[in-house]
């Protein structure tokens, strides 16, 4: 009976104990909101502002800048259409802005980053692969299709430039990232291609006949079946 009383005790006095510490804990906190009052107007303050200035810069700002990239860009984007790469590629015309221009006048905006695709594939076409790997490594590729164009072009930079292992990664990447009837097959075929280049048969007979498998109603598949005759005889 005195060991339960006893043990009774015990817990009676940690209860106390919890009770009275409950209170103190409370006080501790508001004490502390207290004597840092001041300081925490401060950064409530100080992220007021930072918000502020980030809704300034997006809308106030960078809203605007993202038209006037456009507008200028409609230019550029013509006479790339019309294969007028190097014109497109920079400003020769006083009326035209070319892509590198827009690239440094409008940084930032989503016109800009256009640009440097375009920029890319201008100097891809212009043979300068540096710079056309340069560029296009630079863009980022908003969506799923434009980053496997992005790939492949890239492939074609270091397939040009001679680095076919590099060009050859690049065109299974560019082939794996969607599986569809425009864009697989043709990075696929371009794989295919260059392992036969390459010299390594076996693989180019691999790919070529999974185009044939995969996608028969495709152009890709109707070559893929010339060189599987050629390849097997």
């Amino acid at each position: 009976m005195s060991q339960k009383k006893s043990n009774k005790s015990k817990t009676d006095d940690l209860v106390v104990d919890a009770v009275e510490v409950q209170p103190q804990t409370k006080f501790n906190i508001e004490s502390y909101i207290a004597h840092n009052q001041k300081t925490l107007s401060y950064i409530v303050g100080g992220l007021t502002v930072i918000a502020g200035l980030y809704f300034g810069y997006k809308y106030l700002y960078l809203a605007p800048k993202e038209k006037e990239a456009v507008t200028a860009m409609y230019k550029a984007e013509d006479l790339f259409a019309q294969d007028s790469f190097a014109v497109a590629l920079e400003n020769a015309n006083p009326e035209i802005e070319g892509f590198l221009s827009i690239i440094d006048n409008y940084s930032g905006t989503k016109a800009a980053n256009t640009a440097k695709y375009y920029a890319g594939i201008c100097y891809l076409n212009l043979g300068n692969y540096e710079e056309a790997i340069n560029y296009l490594n630079k863009y980022s590729a908003p969506d799923e299709v434009t980053d496997i164009m992005k790939t492949g072009a890239l492939g074609d930079a270091y397939a040009d430039q001679g680095d076919k292992d590099k060009a050859l990664d690049l065109y299974n990447k560019a082939a794996k990232k969607a599986d569809n009837e425009l864009t697989t097959p043709y990075y696929l075929n371009k794989a295919a291609l260059l392992s036969y280049v390459m010299g390594k048969n076996e693989d180019a007979i691999k790919i070529f006949e999974e185009i044939f498998t995969k996608y028969p109603d495709t152009a890709e598949a109707k070559e893929a079946e010339k060189y599987l005759a050629r390849l097997k005889q």
